[in-house]
């Protein structure tokens, strides 16, 4: 087994010290026994460290080039899932915990070896950022450390921080969009792209149920939708997830309840050289690096006894721990279902964002999700929710005529925000249909942007929606439905001169 290589300087001291009891506790997940973490630790703290250095060899700090490298402890604990799999295919797999194994053999593991436009968006999307931006929304997140921790290991300002950590999930949010729209192969898939970045920009946003029903299927676009929604707290799990793999939830739980043993010691960061100063304080001693790694090790053998015990308790003290870090929605706080919010495409995103929170059944640790992606699933109650929260009128259903026409057709306005809203239009027919063909007209100049279950062609205020392949028969006093996004921009009134097929309709 190779020894800990020795630190550079004392930057490099202070980084290891940062990260060892990271890539410690996730080696812990992935053995079988302490002896054993401890030995994949050291090999995987080795190797990642070697590859660390060879990529910052000739990146120059503050160019403002993007690099195409994960910050450092992201970076270690890929080594520490790349020398478990060096160990299974060594014949030292039975060290492995046994879910793990399974998983390295799988197809799962095979994505982040695998072709680039194949990997996991989360991992994509945080490799495109600035390495400096990338550790802010890794630390931040992941981690778990309260925000003024963070600014003052990155150098940055305090005082401004929270601002520059909603620019950088901003700036992931964009980075993984692209990286989803660059990887779809699939008709249906791109048919959702457009319409998922729009309803994943909003809190309120409603998720049809076509796209539901892709999202429950699609484990690409299901990804997709976690790393694109800030909303909501799903942001850190579908991180850990998506660079980590195997493991990422339960990595995630460790971190929250490493970070509050630092803060109920009084240790917000790795300790000072020999000092028991934090990293954070002015008057740093220098003294041996090798008690620095000492020191380091004893920490993270405390924060990772507490990490290892059963995920049951309230969680109190991790919600203290995680005040400062101005996180996008209270992670308590019951997950709403979500409704568009932008001007783009077709159908939602999916109602459910992952959950990192663990439950306790074994007494010394828990077994993860053997293939967790940043996908996975969880009890959502929904809020109820304004469509007319916004400016302008929210339009009303129009009243009831007498059915003389031999169709109705019932015009809901789903949801509504600045400048964009969701409709859904139910035409009922008293007479079967082997095409149909919908218009009507806006009052206030709106624009249809996506529609689905329909194609659309729009001239001026008229729009005209034709039937799709699969819904173009409809049975005598049958129902057909499809709905559309849309722009506004002084007023949303009701539409009117509704017709199906050139015939007039009633309203209702």
């Amino acid at each position: 087994m190779p020894d800990l290589p020795t630190p550079q300087d004392d930057t490099e001291a202070a980084l290891f010290a940062e990260c060892w009891d990271a890539v410690l506790s996730y080696a812990d997940l992935c053995t079988s026994g302490s002896l054993t973490a401890h030995q994949l630790a050291t090999e995987a703290f080795t190797l990642g460290m070697r590859e660390v250095r060879a990529a910052a060899g000739p990146h120059v700090r503050g160019a403002g080039r993007r690099t195409a490298r994960l910050p450092t402890i992201p970076a270690l604990l890929t080594a520490v899932r790349t020398t478990a799999a060096a160990w299974e295919s060594g014949g030292q797999g039975h060290r492995l915990d046994p879910d793990l194994r399974l998983w390295l053999n799988s197809s799962g593991a095979a994505r982040f070896t695998g072709p680039p436009l194949r990997r996991p968006v989360a991992l994509r999307g945080l490799r495109d950022m600035q390495e400096a931006d990338a550790a802010l929304l890794w630390l931040a997140e992941v981690e778990a450390l309260p925000l003024p921790i963070v600014a003052r290991r990155l150098g940055l300002d305090p005082a401004t921080a929270a601002g520059e950590l909603d620019q950088v999930r901003t700036l992931f949010r964009d980075r993984c969009h692209r990286a989803h729209l660059d990887s779809l192969t699939d008709a249906e898939c791109r048919s959702y792209a457009r319409l998922l970045d729009a309803v994943t920009r909003s809190a309120a946003a409603e998720t049809p149920g076509d796209l539901s029903r892709h999202l429950a299927t699609c484990v690409q676009c299901a990804e997709a939708a976690a790393c694109l929604r800030l909303h909501g707290g799903g942001l850190p799990a579908a991180l850990a997830g998506g660079v980590i793999g195997w493991g990422g939830l339960a990595y995630l739980e460790r971190r929250r309840r490493a970070a509050e043993v630092r803060l109920g010691a009084g240790r917000p960061g790795p300790p000072g050289p020999g000092t028991g100063e934090s990293e954070e304080g002015t008057g740093r001693s220098r003294v041996v690096r090798g008690g620095l790694l000492a020191a380091a090790v004893l920490l993270s053998a405390l924060a990772l006894g507490v990490s290892m015990m059963p995920f049951g308790g309230s969680g109190d003290g991790v919600a203290a721990a995680r005040d400062n870090r101005q996180t996008a929605a209270d992670r308590g706080a019951p997950r709403t279902t979500v409704r568009p919010a932008t001007t783009a495409p077709p159908s939602a995103t999916p109602s459910a964002t992952p959950s990192a929170a663990g439950t306790a059944t074994a007494p010394v640790r828990e077994k993860p999700d053997p293939e967790p992606q940043g996908t996975s699933s969880a009890t959502r109650r929904p809020r109820p929710t304004s469509a007319s929260a916004t400016r302008g009128p929210r339009p009303t259903s129009a009243p009831a005529t007498a059915r003389t026409t031999g169709c109705r057709i019932a015009y809901h306005l789903v949801g509504q925000w600045p400048d964009g809203f969701q409709a859904t239009v139910t035409v009922t027919t008293d007479r079967a249909l082997t095409g149909w063909r919908v218009s009507w007209s806006f009052r206030d100049g709106q624009q249809v942007g996506n529609m689905w279950d329909a194609t659309v062609h729009q001239d001026g205020s008229r729009v005209t929606a034709t039937a799709a392949d699969y819904n173009r028969t409809v049975a005598a006093h049958g129902t057909v439905s499809f709905g559309f996004i849309g722009s506004w921009r002084d007023a949303n009134r009701t539409p009117d001169a509704f017709t199906l097929n050139g015939a007039a309709c009633a309203t209702r």
